[in-house]
């Protein structure tokens, strides 16, 4: 009886855990679909609303192994609860928001509680379930990471039509209270590693510094495509961030109590892991930010429409989750990551052959499915996997680099991807509207307007009121639409070349059993 008692606190507290993260990941999607609105609410630009996504993903990825390590050290639970409180405080504060600056303010505040959580959920579930319910828990866990990130259109193009932008952070308010109570009562404190410990200060400010150069840098190139990567706001970001992360492992090499076990990075297993987790997010994800323009400024979709229609890529993340913790401790997780990326890379690809000016859903949702297939098999698969042959103290640093890795490939994926869609876009617009019966005055005007807006808006700019009345609007048109099917065609080929390399660097890397004694305890002070 006691037993059965213990086993329902267990699913209880992994409920809870479970509700802190899809809250933490929903926050890094679910503002896209309300910046209109947010346009209109404080009678700004789209470029003045864009540090309200970039300050999340800039103070996100900058704490996650600062927050890991503080967890490893003086307990996950404490640190996760009191990263959910913040998170939710935050949420109500930029519910609030008088201005952009307060928002801006408050959404770094709040990424700080979203990248405790996310850091340390994968460890604190990990130690709080054993044997095969360990496999099963953390691939529900992994389930949720996956539909919490594609979900975002759905739920915020909901809340956003019926209730108004502040709607998508007073969501988290009822939710996080809830969540922070059944934390309290149900999930167990793992120990604190880190008693014994001088706190790593020197590698936490070169780790924070490092990674805030990098992503800094590539937000300048995605904000500005046309910005040379040798220009200083391009280059100076980014070499200074390589440098001081160089620095950075150099002092972890020689302090008593590093931040991080350098050590870690010599098993081909954990480097297998850190490349599927990046291939994730420079792939599946940020693919998402190029599928949802493409449903809602191309094919015409409302956000609550786009959104229902992506739940034949996030659905299976609910569906898979549980059964692959199942599967994992019966087969091969290493064939099944290998395997299930093969299967998104192809799907990639079918959606390129259909992107076409009469696309639709009806053409698109077979990709669409595999693509979620893979999202649904490997996140959950990436969750038990990483935690193989990692000892206890280091579980939550080793869960923090899985999720720096998946936000980084994510940041580079969107750069990435942006880059080769403008440079496929401009160069059939150079190629075509030339061709076009119209004033020059006219094209060159419109061709430097469509450059500027980019491909998301071209479609904005052909189809307008006014355009469409010249005698040249259908050709126009035609080249606008044509222009943007080269350049998603691009998207979708490389994205399946990023998959699928993820495919081939698993099978090379990954192992297929990893135990424990694999990694020895480090002394505490050497």
């Amino acid at each position: 009886m006691q037993q059965n008692e213990s086993k329902v606190r267990q699913w209880i507290a992994l409920a809870a855990m479970s509700l802190g993260v899809f809250m933490g990941l929903l926050d890094v999607t679910v503002v896209n679909v309300a910046l209109p609105t947010m346009v209109r609410s404080f009678k700004t630009t789209f470029t003045n609303l864009q540090w309200v996504l970039n300050a999340y993903t800039l103070v996100y990825a900058v704490t996650l192994l600062i927050m890991s390590k503080l967890g490893d050290m003086y307990g996950r639970k404490k640190i996760f609860l009191g990263s959910l409180i913040l998170f939710v405080i935050a949420s109500a504060v930029n519910g609030m928001a008088p201005n952009l600056l307060a928002l801006d303010i408050g959404r770094g505040i709040q990424a700080i509680g979203g990248a405790g959580m996310m850091s340390l959920s994968m460890a604190l579930v990990a130690s709080n379930f054993s044997g095969r319910n360990r496999g099963l828990a953390l691939g529900i866990l992994g389930s949720i990471m996956g539909i919490s990130t594609a979900s975002g259109p759905l739920i915020g193009g909901y809340l956003v039509d019926h209730f108004g932008w502040s709607a998508i952070f007073y969501v988290n308010v009822p939710f996080g209270i809830l969540a922070v109570i059944m934390i309290i009562i149900f999930v167990k404190e793992t120990p604190s590693y880190g008693k014994n410990q001088r706190i790593d200060l020197g590698g936490m400010l070169l780790s924070a510094a490092g990674l805030f150069a990098i992503i800094y840098g590539l937000i300048v190139k995605e904000s500005r495509p046309h910005l040379s990567w040798a220009s200083i706001q391009v280059s100076g970001w980014l070499v200074s961030g390589v440098i001081l992360l160089i620095v950075f492992v150099i002092v972890e090499l020689h302090v008593a109590d590093p931040m991080v076990d350098v050590s870690m990075f010599k098993r081909p297993h954990f480097i297998g892991i850190i490349l599927v987790a990046f291939v994730l997010g420079a792939g599946l994800y940020a693919f998402n930010a190029y599928l949802t323009p493409l449903m809602q400024n191309y094919i015409g979709y409302s956000a609550i429409q786009t959104g229902v229609r992506q739940l034949t890529i996030s659905a299976w993340s609910l569906i898979l989750g549980p059964i692959v913790g199942i599967l994992s401790s019966r087969y091969s997780k290493k064939w099944m990551i290998v395997i299930s990326l093969f299967i998104g890379g192809v799907g990639f690809l079918l959606i390129a052959r259909a992107i076409s000016p009469g696309v639709s859903f009806v053409d698109l949702w077979p990709g669409m499915v595999l693509i979620g297939f893979t999202n649904g098999m490997v996140n959950p698969l990436l969750n038990t996997t990483g935690m193989e042959g990692v000892i206890p103290s280091e579980m939550g640093m080793a869960s923090g680099l899985l999720n720096v890795f998946r936000q980084l490939g994510t940041t580079v994926g969107v750069v990435g991807l942006g880059l080769i869609q403008n440079s496929q876009y401009e160069t059939y617009l150079n190629g075509h509207l030339g061709r076009i019966n119209m004033p020059v005055a006219a094209m060159n005007g419109l061709k430097q307007a469509l450059i500027k807006a980019g491909p998301f808006s071209g479609h904005g700019i052909a189809f307008s009121h006014r355009v469409s009345q010249a005698p040249f609007a259908q050709a126009f048109q035609h080249v606008v639409v044509r222009a943007y099917d080269k350049g998603m065609v691009a998207v979708c080929v490389t994205t399946a070349g990023i998959v699928i390399f993820g495919g081939i660097g698993s099978m090379l890397l990954l192992h297929n059993h990893v135990a424990a004694p694999e990694i020895s305890e480090r002394p505490k002070n050497q």
